[in-house]
């Protein structure tokens, strides 16, 4: 077996975890490689993070502590965090810091979860408050443990958002639910502006890339959601840098907009850690804008598309209709 598939069975074994993620799953993780040698080491110096001066930055960072949220530009070591934060803006992650599935591009904590916080959705609230925010992003680890994978929570929070400020628009990035329509239905019937979930990579890397996810699946998520809601904005995102081609980037969002997806998100991979995914290519400035021009093309309403986009990255710069 090679090193990269001793680091699968390293992260991904079944007796490491405290719950169950499936043998299936399991399979599917171990079915598909990314050569570490081709890992790029050096960044080039288009990926460049300011560090904070701004006090706005440690304001945003005491509020935080103060209401005793995460956040996912902490939890997923957002390189964008600094700026976001600076200018006083930040996305809250719901559910708790632990994820019940292990993504082998993503920092967050892989582990059994605690409890739900019922006070949670009431705090994320008074942050918004607090930030006088008119756009939020509302994301979540994935609850597999919860039989709505924490739909209510979601609901939940965006019922307080409301109560606090009708007229902030709540945006949510949502795990895929196994694709349910009654979980994908709770959190629509709190009506958010903007229902995002992330392809995260093509087909053929998903197995190896996303932890029990499934593409087909996703887009079914995506899918629904438009179904069941006319009037919400559906969202995705992409990263880039993991070995995809070029025709298989255009076949997802192909396949993007065949379910009606409306704004999408391009962004390059950044590896977390040594133990998380290697970056097979750094994606120049100049083919990022290409493609944004190209799913534009396609019929996209809004394209982000950088080496620093995230999915919640200058978010309220898409404006939806207002209600």
């Amino acid at each position: 077996m090679s090193e990269f598939g001793h680091w699968i069975c390293r992260r991904f074994t079944l007796a490491r975890l405290p719950f169950s993620i499936g043998a299936n799953s399991f399979a599917l993780m171990s079915c598909a490689k990314i050569d570490p040698a081709l890992h790029q080491a050096q960044k080039p110096p288009w990926i460049k993070v300011r560090l904070p001066s701004n006090p706005v930055f440690f304001s945003t960072k005491a509020l935080i502590s103060d209401l005793r949220l995460h956040t996912v530009c902490e939890s997923a070591q957002c390189p964008n965090r600094w700026e976001c934060w600076s200018q006083g803006t930040a996305t809250m992650m719901i559910a708790g810091e632990r994820c019940t599935r292990a993504c082998g591009f993503c920092a967050v904590t892989t582990a059994k979860p605690f409890a739900l916080e019922e006070d949670e959705p009431q705090r994320v609230a008074e942050a918004v408050r607090r930030m006088g925010l008119k756009h939020v992003v509302v994301t979540a680890v994935a609850r597999d443990d919860l039989k709505d994978g924490g739909a209510n929570h979601f609901a939940r929070t965006i019922e307080a958002i409301r109560a606090m400020d009708p007229s902030v628009i709540v945006e949510v990035l949502v795990p895929d639910f196994h694709a349910q329509d009654w979980c994908i239905q709770i959190v629509l019937e709190a009506a958010p502006d903007i229902f995002n979930h992330n392809m995260e990579t093509v087909e053929r890397l998903t197995p190896v890339v996303r932890s029990r996810a499934k593409y087909r699946t996703s887009l079914e998520v995506l899918r629904k959601a438009k179904e069941f809601s006319a009037q919400v904005v559906t969202k995705s995102g992409v990263m880039l840098g993991l070995g995809e081609k070029e025709p298989e980037l255009f076949r997802t969002m192909d396949d993007l907009r065949e379910i009606g997806c409306q704004v999408l998100t391009l962004g390059q991979y950044l590896r977390p850690t040594p133990q998380h995914l290697p970056v097979v290519e750094f994606v120049t400035p100049e083919r990022f804008d290409a493609y944004g021009e190209i799913a534009r093309a396609k019929g996209f309403e809004h394209v982000a598309s950088g080496p620093l986009v995230r999915s919640s990255y200058h978010a309220a710069d898409f404006h939806p209709v207002v209600r």
